[in-house]
């Protein structure tokens, strides 16, 4: 076994995601190169998990496989025990959309909508009304503290405001699982704290977040941390 069952936490629910055997290859020039080497993982409801490695192991790799934006070579991606890759391109684009998030280092907003008008985005792809999309949208942006900049583009937001933002937009729905790329890789530390702080509020309301970082301090305060090495996680030494 390369990656032991989760801990039992207090306010942890039942196991919400699951991979077995997962790996992926990619070709180089005619040269396979594997990334993910039978790799296993497990989450459960409102646990936070850091991903952590050297750059180029394949984190983002992975979020990319469970998240179902690529498939794997070989293994399967199980939700609710629901294999994911069984799945036709319309449910899982729906399914994506219903009961995923993704945060990643950049925050690619749109420049020229407002704040709220970029966190109505994911409601309006699920065909909510104008008026709840608007609604949801407004309650976490006021959530993430930014309930006085609904109006706010872009470009007149700070970098911190604007991750914020990009958080907002991935809860909109309140999936049930995040996934994380870097979110505090272009952040100072003040405001990477606050977006910690942030990850952990949003665990309490029942959301699952697994986060690719190379940031010490946001891995420490997660519920456990996993180290991707040689295509699979392990539990870190010392």
């Amino acid at each position: 076994m390369n990656e032991r069952a989760p801990r039992a936490r207090r306010g942890h629910g039942a196991l919400l995601i699951e991979a077995q055997g997962l790996c992926k290859s990619f070709y180089d020039a005619g040269r396979e190169v594997r990334v993910l080497r039978g790799l296993n993982f497990k989450a459960c409801q409102s646990e936070r998990i850091a991903i952590i490695g050297q750059s180029g192991v394949g984190k983002s790799t992975l979020l990319h496989v469970l998240g179902s934006l690529e498939r794997p070579t070989a293994g399967r991606v199980l939700f609710e025990n629901q294999d994911l890759f069984a799945l036709s391109a319309r449910q899982l684009a729906e399914f994506r959309n219903l009961n995923l998030g993704f945060v990643f280092q950049f925050h690619y907003l749109l420049a020229d909508f407002t704040a709220l008008e970029n966190v109505m985005m994911p409601a309006l792809i699920a065909r909510l009304s104008d008026a709840e999309a608007r609604s949801r949208a407004a309650e976490m942006l006021t959530l993430v503290g930014l309930g006085d900049k609904l109006h706010r583009r872009p470009a007149e937001l700070s970098g911190g405001e604007q991750q914020r933002v990009a958080v907002a937009r991935a809860v909109a729905l309140r999936p049930r699982l995040v996934l994380a790329d870097e979110p505090t890789g272009n952040l100072d530390p003040k405001t990477a704290e606050e977006v910690h702080g942030l990850f952990e509020r949003l665990s309490d309301l029942g959301i699952t977040f697994v986060v690719a970082t190379h940031n010490e301090r946001l891995a420490r305060r997660m519920d456990r941390t996993m180290v991707l090495r040689d295509g699979q996680l392990h539990e870190p030494s010392g």
